[in-house]
């Protein structure tokens, strides 16, 4: 199939290639022209004006956007409706609020165009590994764009989760269990560098040999592995946790429905914390972002490592 992807960053960027790999079209845009002919180099159709990009799409276009959740997303879309036709598709693959989908499914409804929510999961790893893919909209248009999916996805790594709204929401969640994941690791991590062992104990090994048949096992932990393997006290990190919306989002929807969810709450209100303290715990969950979704570590010499810019989807 062929689709335009709008937003190179990390994960739309390597989506991009993944697609290429996969032997789909891609048409590609980005706001910095860079980025857009270093895909064009690896097989992609680039273009420069999003007014180009109808032209260059087969009937019933399918468009692809991953950019920043909120005002940047609606703008393109402002503008893609204007671009776009009757039956054409536009899918919104950013960290997305589900009420925003909601809007946007309706305001594009009125003039023909169907509009998809995938909740995206992968980040800097996904090229290599896949993205697990939460879908939310008709179900005829996930059925229609499911040879792209294929695509992103590992094996079973996608699935349609109902209406408009679903996909996101289910992502939203997502993130929250992820935070409080994370918590559990950083705090348990700090307990055994605390402990009369600590100062011996090699905790890269033993977030290696917990992967190796205990219960706690998760590609977290090798993430954590392979970040206490360059730094083994995480002393070049600072345990500043920015949060990107979602563990936020979760903790209302909890609130608005009377869900108990307090390891998540516990989780968010520890990042708001990690901005006025430095404790190992949120050196754990820094280092762990920074492995798995490129996020930017703030250094103890006051310098940022930023890999990148905080990921769409983490």
């Amino acid at each position: 199939m062929r689709i335009g992807i709008i937003g190179l960053g990390r994960m739309g960027m390597n989506m991009a290639r993944r697609l290429l790999k996969n032997g789909h079209e891609v048409v590609a845009y980005n706001r910095t022209f860079e980025k857009t002919k270093e895909i064009e180099k690896e097989g992609a159709i680039g273009i420069y004006k999003l007014e180009e990009l109808a032209s260059h799409l087969n009937e019933r276009r399918i468009v692809w956007t991953m950019l920043p959740a909120g005002e940047p997303t609606d703008e393109h879309i402002e503008m893609l409706s204007k671009i776009l036709s009757k039956g054409d598709i536009i899918i919104d693959g950013s960290n997305g609020f589900y009420k925003d989908d909601v809007r946007r499914a309706e305001y594009l409804g009125k003039m023909g165009i169907d509009y998809i929510d995938a909740g995206v999961s992968g980040g800097i790893w996904g090229l290599e590994v896949g993205y697990c893919t939460m879908i939310g909209g008709k179900l005829e248009n996930f059925k229609y764009i499911e040879p792209i999916l294929k695509a992103l996805a590992p094996e079973e790594g996608y699935m349609y989760c109902g209406e408009t709204g679903a996909g996101h929401y289910t992502k939203m969640v997502h993130n929250g269990i992820e935070y409080a994941l994370m918590e559990a690791y950083g705090e348990g991590f700090e307990i055994l560098k605390s402990s009369p062992y600590g100062s011996k104990l090699d905790l890269g090994m033993v977030a290696h040999i917990w992967n190796h048949g205990s219960v706690v096992r998760s590609w977290l932990l090798e993430l954590l592995e392979m970040a206490l393997k360059d730094d083994k006290d995480l002393s070049s990190v600072k345990g500043y946790v920015e949060d990107s919306g979602e563990g936020r989002w979760t903790v209302k929807e909890a609130i608005d429905l009377g869900v108990p969810a307090t390891a998540i709450a516990h989780s968010l209100f520890k990042r708001f914390e990690s901005r006025q303290n430095d404790l190992f715990s949120d050196k754990i969950i820094a280092a762990l972002r920074k492995e798995f979704g490129g996020h930017r570590v703030y250094k103890e010499d006051g310098e940022i490592d930023s890999t990148g810019e905080k990921d769409l989807n983490m």
